[in-house]
């Protein structure tokens, strides 16, 4: 296949073919022989046609002669940075004296007169910080960078220094402005010093050719404007009223030492730091609405239980970290229990506090069902993968009952529980009970821990004991050690484990921590918060029994006489239902605290009343009725050990 037309369409091909005819125009040419050099069509010549050894002919090429590529060779440093956008300055010596300003320079600061001071002449060097960096860059020879410095709209505030002659000042800038400033060591050779040529009758004139003039200045209006070549300098000879200059060659002479001096080169950055702004500007407009959702979802006030005294923290992570999906949730459940939840949705932003903010809000109406810890994480599970597939969270839903004083929990792959003793003991409950939320497929298990009076705990996420050099469970061991000595109120609890952890305003993540104690009451409180319990193995007298045992502990608390009545109502509706539709053992339960009067009664059937209307030719089906509508409130939930328990609460008058 030939390849001659294709060759130009290859990658690289006419790159290659403009260096080989580079090459070819820089080689000169040899000379002709007969039979020899290269082939005739690659030198634009045509073949002998008739074979009879006469020259080819030169053939027309179609191809143009490659153009000569430009070199730098006639371009001086003057002509080059003056060209450049950027802010370029050169000064020399410990003073920092002006050598040369850029045209963008001079656009934006105004002139000034070469050979003053930077100090003095140029006032925007100090204002931007840059006069000890040029001292240091001075003395080190290293060069030093500033990133973006800001330089107001119209130019620096202050006065600037002395300007040339009749040279108007910079017209600044519209808008103000970011240059990014590096300071770069130089070296420039020294000045020669043009001097009068000796006259033609041999006798000196004002100065030495090669030397120092004689009043110590060089010649008005002859500035060395190129470089010096092998030794040449400049003459100056004396014509009156004109001054002509010619370049003679002389011995170059001992050589001189070079003047250092610092290049000062200003980049404009103004639209790369506008564009971060916007973009930090946008990060933190979404920050702050993910986390005025994250707060609206978490509740405003948390619920006080009679027998639990809690307090919950929440702190978002730094302004660098997105805010995350941690949440926490107190419930009263009645009868005297408090559902406590805490949780953490995998991922950060907006979407991770509303799948957080859907989760709890679950969480509130399967609490509202009482169903055991375990259930309640299934039921999450499947809502939870429903949400989003790809998002998982941990969560602890734990129940304090105070009639057993345990705390009885199921957790979805989330940090263990901590529980201090009165005597300060600091256990774990660590039993394992499930995966994550969200994972599916898995069977969630309830464990307890004690929780008796004196007894403190605090349910936690990872952002409190995570961090990225150290293992997790390091940091659940430092919680103890912090736990275990923490002492006061909840709420003082929260911020001394906050504090001891070193949880700042600045920390890569969200942490919420929920701290619950357990008093134990004496005197007066004491008084307050009574029990009494009764077994009833059923029969006829059942009934009878418990109306008795109601009236006689409800006199003894001393309540009002309407309130006793409507207790002793209460339970003898309670104990009829179960006589009617439960199995023994069944038993009456009365509680007070100082908020509330419970009654509640449990037996071994697993069937749950529910609220029905009756007909008037029913002779059954009023009493829970009855129970709802004196009640505060009531409610029915499953035992662990097989049966139920059906309750109803009293409000106490004030005081």
């Amino acid at each position: 296949m030939n390849f001659t037309r294709w060759s130009a369409r290859l990658p690289r091909t006419q790159r290659r073919i403009a260096a080989r005819a580079d090459r070819g125009a820089r080689r000169p040419k040899p000379a002709a022989a007969a039979g020899g050099g290269s082939v005739p069509a690659a030198r634009c010549e045509s073949a002998d046609p008739s074979g009879r050894g006469e020259p080819p002919a030169a053939a027309p090429c179609d191809a143009a002669p490659p153009a000569a590529v430009p070199t730098l060779d006639g371009l001086s440093a003057h002509d080059l940075l003056g060209q450049v956008p950027a802010l370029v300055a050169v000064v020399y010596g410990p003073e920092h004296r002006i050598a040369y300003l850029n045209d963008t320079y001079v656009g934006l600061f105004g002139s000034r007169t070469p050979g003053t001071p930077a100090g003095q002449a140029l006032p925007e060097l100090r204002e931007l910080g840059l006069l000890p960096l040029m001292d240091q860059v001075l003395r080190s020879g290293k060069p030093r960078t500033v990133k973006s410095r800001r330089v107001p709209a119209g130019g620096p505030a202050t006065t600037p220094g002395p300007r040339q002659e009749g040279a108007a000042p910079g017209p600044g800038r519209s808008r103000h402005g970011y240059y990014t400033f590096t300071c770069s060591p130089i070296e420039m050779a020294a000045p020669k010093v043009i001097t009068p040529a000796r006259p033609a009758d041999g006798r000196a004139g004002e100065g030495a050719v090669d030397g120092t003039p004689v009043d110590g200045t060089p010649v008005d209006g002859l500035p060395v404007d190129g470089p010096i070549r092998d030794g040449a300098v400049r003459k100056a000879v004396a014509v009156p009223e004109t001054v002509a200059v010619e370049t003679v060659a002389t011995d170059p002479g001992p050589a001189t030492e070079p003047v250092r001096g610092v290049l000062v080169f200003g980049a404009d950055v103004t639209d790369q730091v506008e564009s971060a702004e916007r973009l930090r500007a946008s990060e933190r407009l979404q920050r702050e609405a993910a986390v005025t959702l994250q707060r609206s979802l978490l509740p405003q006030g948390l619920e006080q239980p009679d027998d639990l005294r809690v307090a919950a923290t929440y702190q978002p992570g730094g302004t660098d970290a997105a805010v995350g999906g941690d949440w926490y949730d107190v419930i009263t459940l009645g009868a005297g229990r408090t559902a406590l939840v805490i949780g953490d949705v995998m991922g950060r932003g907006v979407r991770a506090a509303a799948v957080m903010g859907q989760l709890r809000t679950a969480v509130r109406a399967y609490a509202r069902l009482d169903l055991p810890p375990h259930e309640v994480l299934q039921l999450l599970d499947g809502l939870a993968a429903e949400i989003d597939p790809h998002q998982i969270a941990t969560c602890v839903y734990a129940v304090h009952d105070p009639n057993e004083n345990r705390l009885v929990y199921a957790s979805a792959g989330h940090l263990p529980i901590l529980v201090r003793d009165p005597d300060g003991t600091v256990r774990r409950a660590s039993e394992p009970t499930g995966p994550p939320l969200g994972t599916g497929g898995w069977l969630h298990t309830t464990g307890s821990v004690p929780l008796g009076p004196g007894a403190s705990a605090v349910l936690y996420t990872d952002g409190l004991v995570e961090r990225r050099d150290k293992d997790i469970y390091d940091g659940v061991a430092a919680l103890e050690r912090v736990f275990a000595g923490a002492t006061g109120s909840p709420q003082v609890m929260c911020d001394r484990l906050i504090r001891a952890l070193g949880i700042t305003a600045e920390h890569d993540d969200d942490v919420a921590v929920l701290v619950l104690q357990h008093p134990a009451r004496t005197g007066h409180d004491a008084e307050l918060f009574h029990n009494a319990a009764l077994e009833l193995l059923g029969g006829v007298e059942a009934a009878p029994r418990a109306r008795a045992f109601a009236s006689g502990v409800l006199a003894s608390w001393r309540f009002p006489m309407e309130l006793r009545d409507l207790g002793v109502l209460a339970a003898s509706e309670l104990v009829a239902n179960s006589l009617q539709h439960g199995t023994p053992p069944m038993r009456l339960r009365l509680r007070r605290t100082d908020r509330r009067l419970i009654i509640e009664v449990t037996d071994g059937d697993e069937h749950l009343p529910r609220r029905r209307r009756a007909e008037p030719v029913d002779e059954a089906g009023r009493g829970i009725s009855i129970v709802a509508t004196i009640a505060s409130s009531w409610g029915s939930r499953r035992t662990p050990g097989g049966g139920k328990a059906v309750w109803c609460e009293f409000a106490l008058p004030a005081g």
